[in-house]
C-alpha cells in the first residue's frame, strides 16, 4: 500500500529556515516525479517543486525560486524540501504527492497519492 508522510514543519520566523521529508513507502519513490505543493488558508492549492523520477531533475514555482530547494535520498526513499529565506506568504499547509510518472509536472490531476500534509508558519 503506497503512503507519503510529510514532517518537519513548524513555526518560524522571517527570514528563517525549515527543512521538510516527504518519505515514502510502498513504492520506490526515485522511479517517479514528487510533486510538493501548498495550501494557505483561504487559497487554492498551489504547485512549489517538482523532482522528476530517475534523474532527479527539479523545478520550482517562481514564488519560491531562489529560495527552496529539494533533494532526494534513495536509501531512505525521501524527498527533503529545503526552505530559505521563509517570508510570511510562505506560510501554508505544505503537501508531497507522487506521480506515475517521471517528468515534471505541477498540475494536481499528475499526482496520484498524496500525503497527509505538514503546517509551515512564518511568523515573528
Amino acid at each position: 500500500q503506497v503512503h507519503l508522510v510529510e514532517s518537519g514543519g513548524g513555526l518560524v520566523q522571517p527570514g528563517g529556515s525549515l527543512r521538510l521529508s516527504c518519505t515514502a513507502s510502498g513504492f520506490i519513490l526515485e522511479h517517479y516525479a514528487i510533486g510538493w505543493f501548498r495550501q494557505a488558508p483561504g487559497k487554492g492549492r498551489e504547485a512549489v517543486s517538482c523532482i522528476s523520477g530517475t534523474d532527479g531533475l527539479t523545478d520550482y514555482a517562481d514564488s519560491v525560486k531562489g529560495r527552496f530547494s529539494a533533494s532526494r535520498d534513495n536509501a531512505k526513499n525521501t524527498v527533503y524540501p529545503q526552505m530559505n529565506s521563509l517570508k510570511p506568504e510562505d506560510t501554508a499547509v505544505y503537501y508531497c504527492a507522487s506521480s506515475p510518472y517521471i517528468g515534471i509536472y505541477y498540475s494536481h490531476s499528475s499526482y496520484k497519492y498524496w500525503g497527509q500534509g505538514t503546517q509551515v508558519t512564518v511568523s515573528s
